[in-house]
């Protein structure tokens, strides 16, 4: 085990510099790892041992204890970056995972909020409260911009340029985008700066444009609270969270007619593949409106 221990740790620092990963990331690779090393700790090999049959077995027995097969994948792609990282640092002469194939996991269709739902929860947000304004100018920003959470904690005062009409967003990676953000976001943002400069600010946290009441950095957690809180006043009975309002931005943009490569972009995907979703979101609605519109589908009424 200590040698696996010693490849891991190389890895680790792999995970950091040469792919700029953010730590939780790197716990999630690192999380679906251990199963593995616990397998080969029971086959008493090493991680350099294993061979495409012990791959067979290890996944094999991440079915028979229930995991889905949608985490499956995930697992079995984390075990596909490490043994690339194996090769490359010449740990091993070939990766056991080239022929390791995943299994079937079928299309996963987000929840989407539609405009006047979206409407629905700001405007049921309380401004005589003193974190109203910035939970308003927080969900048009998620909405506006398609932000990930992670994203929209992160973002700095000096990200925001209002008179260009975008914002500089540090994405998944590191990697740094340009968004454009709508005259209705920067206005909820310029109404709660007015409220933000009054607070005290904690140091350190000077430049993050969301604060919480200690004049710290907002919490990831905290706006999960924020919309589950809105979700049981509106009584919207969706599965909503941060990321929703991501998808709903990608979909109304689709619908809207924006090519899927501007999508791609705004959203900060790597591969065209992942914003390719929101083709399937838009296919049901046209699904839906040519059984409802087509006269093929329509049962005709019969004359009184």
């Amino acid at each position: 085990m200590k040698d696996n221990q010693s490849v891991v740790k190389k890895y680790v620092t792999y995970l950091q510099l040469e792919k700029s990963l953010s730590k939780n990331s790197i716990e999630a690779y690192l999380d679906d790892l251990e199963k593995l090393a616990q397998f080969v700790e029971t086959e008493e090999k090493t991680v350099t041992d294993v061979t495409l049959d012990d791959l067979h077995q290890f996944v094999a027995q991440l079915h028979d204890v229930g995991i889905c097969p949608r985490s499956q994948a995930r697992i079995i792609s984390g075990i596909k970056s490490f043994y690339n990282f194996l090769l490359l640092d010449g740990y091993v002469e070939a990766s056991p995972c080239e022929l390791l194939e995943s299994p079937k996991i079928g299309l996963k269709i987000p929840d989407v909020l539609s405009i006047e739902e979206i409407d629905l929860l700001i405007s049921y947000i309380d401004r005589s409260k003193p974190e109203g304004q910035r939970n308003r100018a927080i969900l048009e920003l998620l909405y506006s911009c398609g932000l990930r959470v992670s994203e929209l904690v992160n973002l700095n005062i000096s990200d925001i340029y209002p008179d260009e009409r975008f914002i500089r967003v540090l994405g998944k990676g590191n990697k740094q985008r340009l968004v454009p953000i709508s005259e209705t976001a920067l206005h909820e943002i310029q109404l709660y700066f007015l409220d933000r400069h009054k607070a005290p600010i904690k140091k350190g946290h000077e430049d993050a444009v969301f604060l919480n009441r200690r004049g710290q950095k907002l919490s990831r957690v905290m706006i999960f609270y924020i919309i589950k809180e809105l979700l049981a006043e509106t009584g919207i009975k969706k599965k909503v969270s941060p990321h929703t309002f991501r998808h709903s931005f990608a979909t109304h943009l689709l619908e809207g007619g924006a090519n899927l490569r501007v999508i791609q972009q705004m959203l900060g995907h790597e591969r065209i593949t992942t914003t390719e979703i929101y083709t399937h979101i838009d296919r049901e609605r046209l699904r839906r409106e040519i059984l409802e519109h087509h006269p093929r589908n329509i049962k005709y009424k019969k004359p009184d």
